[in-house]
């Protein structure tokens, strides 16, 4: 009898043990997959840092280098802002960047945790990020010009013109943003993030993720460097943080409004239908205007990468009808 026993647990455990090494062969490969992950990563970001290449110029802020670019020599000074998580915004920008300084002296900014700005500890709410793009342009003596903002820079050029209302001449939103827009009282998953950031992969998710530029008007060497600002970018502190203030900094705008006075041209994106009463929303804002005009066309949200032409002819239009 004892040895029938013994002679069960015998083949029992066989099939057991080939069980457990078989978990602890795939804990062992998944525990490896990991481990390449971050040092791919880790290797890649630094080989990537060499090749990314330098432009704009680095001005002081707050202690802080935050970097500009200026092109063109126009009379008129257009100070472009990034929408939400445009790792590298004066690349982006490009296409238009170079039709609007045919007429304009543009400054494009890239505010801090952007391009090739530094990143800061300072909390990403409206008022902090519209001083410092103020300081920033205080250092480079700017003092009269129209802000042109794509996508939540709507809500923070709205604030800009009313802290700053002697200083903004018009402004000109890119499917910007508008306070009472819905969906925008959303949890994000912040921890999540951090550690995609912290494990390398985001980067493999980016990686066989599909390429947003590759049906883009951009050269291939553009491409490569957005591709790698965008993962030397992801998920940085800065950022996280502005994500985490999304839902506050538009709580904080519900009763705001462009000054009446201020002349406004918005460019919106005629094909959006995931938010309610995008055109209308934009509409009223135009219609509160003294001097307001809104515009349709197709091209998604990022409109300026498809009619970065058509915004810049209808830019100067408008501006030109305001003297």
């Amino acid at each position: 009898m004892e040895l029938n026993e013994e002679v069960t647990k015998k083949r029992m455990s066989k099939p057991l043990r080939i069980i457990l090494k078989s978990l602890a062969a795939i804990a062992g490969a998944i525990l490896l997959f990991i481990a390449i992950v971050f040092i791919v990563d880790k290797i890649s970001g630094k080989i990537e840092q060499g090749k990314i290449q330098a432009y704009g110029q680095l001005v002081p802020v707050d202690g802080k280098k935050m970097n500009v670019l200026i092109q063109g020599n126009g009379e008129e000074t257009v100070v472009l802002l990034p929408g939400y998580g445009t790792a590298a915004p004066v690349l982006d920008f490009k296409q238009l960047i170079d039709k609007l300084s045919l007429d304009f002296k543009v400054v494009a900014i890239e505010p801090f945790g952007y391009g090739l700005s530094d990143r800061t500890n300072k909390e990403r709410n409206t008022d902090n990020i519209v001083s410092e793009i103020h300081e920033a342009l205080q250092q480079l003596n700017i003092d009269r010009y129209t802000l042109m903002g794509h996508s939540i820079a709507g809500i923070y050029g709205m604030a800009y013109a009313n802290k700053y209302p002697d200083e903004v001449r018009a402004f000109a939103g890119i499917d910007s943003s508008v306070p009472t827009q819905g969906g925008m009282d959303v949890t994000f998953p912040i921890t999540t993030f951090k550690l995609l950031k912290q494990s390398g992969f985001g980067r493999l998710l980016l990686k066989l993720g599909s390429d947003p530029y590759a049906e883009l008007p951009f050269d291939e060497e553009a491409k490569e460097q957005m591709r790698m600002i965008t993962l030397k970018n992801m998920y940085n502190k800065s950022v996280l943080n502005e994500m985490e203030n999304i839902s506050s900094n538009f709580n904080g705008a519900q009763h705001s409004e462009f000054p009446k006075e201020l002349p406004l041209i918005l460019f919106v994106d005629a094909g959006n239908t995931s938010n309610e009463g995008w055109i209308p929303l934009h509409e009223e804002q135009a219609n509160h205007s003294v001097q307001g005009k809104m515009m349709t066309f197709e091209g998604g949200h990022y409109l300026h990468h498809l009619r970065s032409k058509e915004i810049a002819e209808n830019f100067k239009q408008f501006m030109q009808e305001l003297k």
